[in-house]
């Protein structure tokens, strides 16, 4: 395959005196990420009623979900009703993360709670090849006090436990979910970047409609799921 629009060549020298130019701009970006981190850890946080949510096992309250550590993230996937396949972004999301032991070094657990029945979460789980712990929130109020309720979209959210007690502290969605994910910037270092038409680019960069590119649920099923 021969690309159809490429870089200006140019010689090492010049080549080097570019990526300085940019290595300046990413180390700048790099310190603001730090700082915004270091006010996250300055937020407040605001107490949480007790909730009961389903998990794979029957009923468990909002402390329960956090299985004896004392921080917790949740990613709320979005789920329509009587769909077999749900949100491909959600399901893209979160089928990249598949080993997440290394959070008990940080006294941490990352689940998904959707609204869901827990029967068809776990059985889309199964589906679509997903490795993460799911939790419904189909019969309380949870998703809807945490930015996610029922026909919203997606949304992650962590948590602080102090003994029975959960403090929510901080919140995202959109593409503020980009952070923890490292799909997007291992595209983002690619010469085409992610090819999508809001994107700044040199002309004649190749280009599609946004989210064109994605893989739809069924295909992340084909690749990962319990038919696969």
């Amino acid at each position: 395959m021969t690309a159809k629009a490429l870089p200006p060549v140019v010689d090492a020298e010049t080549w080097q005196r570019h990526l300085a130019d940019l290595r300046a701009r990413e180390k700048a970006a790099t310190r603001e990420l730090d700082a915004i981190a270091a006010q996250r850890r300055r937020m407040p946080m605001v107490e949480m009623p007790e909730y009961t949510l389903e998990g794979e096992e029957g009923p468990v309250t909002l402390a329960d979900i956090f299985d004896g550590r004392p921080q917790l993230i949740v990613y709320n996937h979005m789920w329509f009703p009587g769909k077999t396949w749900q949100c491909p972004g959600c399901t893209g999301f979160t089928s990249q993360f598949t080993r997440l032991e290394f959070l008990d070094a940080y006294d941490a657990r990352f689940v998904i709670v959707t609204q869901g029945p827990i029967d068809e979460a776990l059985a889309y789980k199964r589906r679509v090849g997903n490795k993460m712990a799911w939790y419904s929130t189909a019969n309380s109020t949870f998703g809807a006090d945490v930015g996610a309720p029922p026909g919203g979209g997606f949304a992650v959210n962590v948590f602080l436990r102090d003994g029975d007690t959960v403090y929510r502290t901080w919140h995202t969605d959109g593409r503020g979910t980009e952070q923890l994910s490292h799909t997007f910037p291992l595209i983002d270092v690619l010469p085409y970047g992610r090819q999508e038409e809001w994107q700044d680019v040199p002309e004649g960069w190749p280009q599609s409609p946004t989210y064109s590119r994605w893989p739809t649920s069924k295909e992340i099923a084909a690749h990962y799921g319990e038919d696969g």
